[in-house]
């Protein structure tokens, strides 16, 4: 028996000026067969039309978003991210409450930590019991087809996240490269995601 589809609920929008430019914020649900899952969506002008929007999904990091780890490129990918979509006064940010690829705060820190001995993000994960990631896109990919989008240019380096999307029913009609700037403090995160994820980095 295949589990039953996600269904996604809106919560609430607003208003929602930042330092980028002016957005619509939306806050979302999802229930299905698993835990409720939370999302918020930005939105900046109208979806519809040609090209396709530019659109980013971009997983909750505390560390990155909020206290500016250069542990990782998280932060500086969702400034980017925001600068591109402004710049071209239209598109989508969804942003997933899936702290470490999945695996939540704590672990992070514990993964972390393991990392600090040597360990690089995937052997951390691994060692702790998880896969490597575990996040799903699959409220991502509601709140797209919430938003009656049919085809994205999608922001990200991530070869999974192109294929949620598609899964999704959701065309990508272009993947744009969110590249950053490498730093020394990253440079292993960087080549573990390149190396052993597949991404597409320089």
């Amino acid at each position: 028996m295949n589990p039953a589809p996600l269904r996604v609920e809106k919560i609430a929008e607003a208003d929602f000026p930042t330092q980028f430019g002016f957005f619509r914020i939306y806050g979302f649900r999802g229930q299905g067969a698993g835990p409720t899952e939370e999302a918020v969506a930005l939105r900046m002008g109208e979806l519809a039309g040609e090209p396709p929007p530019l659109v980013r999904i971009h997983s909750q990091c505390l560390t990155g978003d909020v206290f500016h780890s250069l542990r990782c490129d998280c932060r500086a990918q969702l400034e980017l991210s925001l600068k591109h979509i402004a710049q071209e006064g239209r598109g989508l940010l969804i942003y997933e409450h899936q702290e470490g690829r999945g695996i939540g705060l704590l672990n992070k820190l514990r993964a972390y930590e393991l990392q600090d001995h040597g360990a690089d993000t995937i052997e951390a994960n691994q060692r702790l019991g998880f896969k490597s990631d575990l996040r799903s896109y699959e409220l991502p990919g509601a709140i797209l087809r919430y938003f009656g989008l049919a085809a994205v240019r999608l922001l990200s380096n991530n070869p999974e996240k192109v294929e949620a999307v598609e899964r999704a029913g959701v065309r990508v009609s272009e993947r744009v490269p969110c590249l950053v700037d490498a730093v020394e403090t990253r440079e292993a995160y960087l080549r573990t995601k390149k190396e052993k994820m597949g991404h597409w980095l320089k």
